[in-house]
């Protein structure tokens, strides 16, 4: 059966392209070009994955995507954004896109994306079954990790990660104090095959530190200038 993928593209050339060339690499496409239609659209339906353009009438895709988050849509999502529109690659990174693609950008582009973030996908699911069958916690300090849950508890509380920023975590803590570099990080977590750059890791990081630090001594993440990171807590057990 072929890989189902919703385009919320308002830009008719655009919109026509995106769903021409995903149709002839043989997805099955469906367009929509207003936010609040394609918001309802993605909760309503079950797609492989999504393409967002930003500007979008109704909702912007900001908007779009943090709704999908907050209502606990983990459908991977690729964000397009403006040529040199830094700001908005992080806040799309920061709401929970898994990638993005710059404008303008050519078919061959689209596609290696579009399946770099579909293999990694399938790939992640496959190690989420496999930990459910080798179910354990994980503690550094007062964290503790259910890797078989994706679930973090914090000095008693549960901590929200996106899943990203959980396998990150996941793979810091099983090397304390040691120090991983930004390419171990792209590498394991997003996958030797991602086209994105060391800022999407440094996004994460730095999200993930905030949740963890708040309020709290017990574990935290260094930074090592031009190097990684590592991450320190009071006491590791597995």
């Amino acid at each position: 059966m072929a890989q189902k993928i919703l385009v919320i593209e308002d830009e008719p050339t655009l919109a026509r392209l995106l769903s021409y060339n995903l149709s002839q690499d043989g997805y099955d496409t469906k367009v929509v070009d207003h936010g609040g239609d394609g918001l309802q659209e993605a909760l309503q339906q079950t797609y492989d994955l999504i393409i967002l353009d930003i500007m979008l009438p109704g909702l912007n895709g900001f908007e779009v995507l943090a709704k999908l988050r907050q209502k606990g849509n983990s459908t991977p999502v690729i964000i397009l954004t403006a040529r040199n529109a830094e700001d908005e690659v992080v806040q799309g990174l920061k709401h929970g896109a898994d990638d993005y693609i710059t404008k303008p950008f050519g078919v061959a582009e689209l596609l290696a994306r579009v399946s770099a973030v579909l293999r990694r996908t399938q790939s992640e699911d496959a190690a989420a079954d496999k930990l459910k069958s080798n179910e354990k916690v994980i503690q550094a300090g007062e964290l503790f990790i259910y890797p078989e849950k994706y679930e973090v508890v914090l000095n008693g509380d549960s901590i929200p990660l996106r899943p990203k920023e959980f396998e990150v975590l996941l793979y810091l803590v099983q090397r304390p104090g040691v120090v991983v570099t930004r390419d171990d990080l792209m590498n394991i977590v997003w996958g030797f095959d991602y086209i994105g750059g060391q800022r999407t890791v440094d996004v994460h990081v730095s999200s993930l530190r905030k949740k963890l630090e708040m309020n709290q001594q017990s574990v935290q993440i260094d930074s090592i200038r031009g190097v990684g990171y590592k991450l320190v807590a009071s006491m590791v057990k597995k």
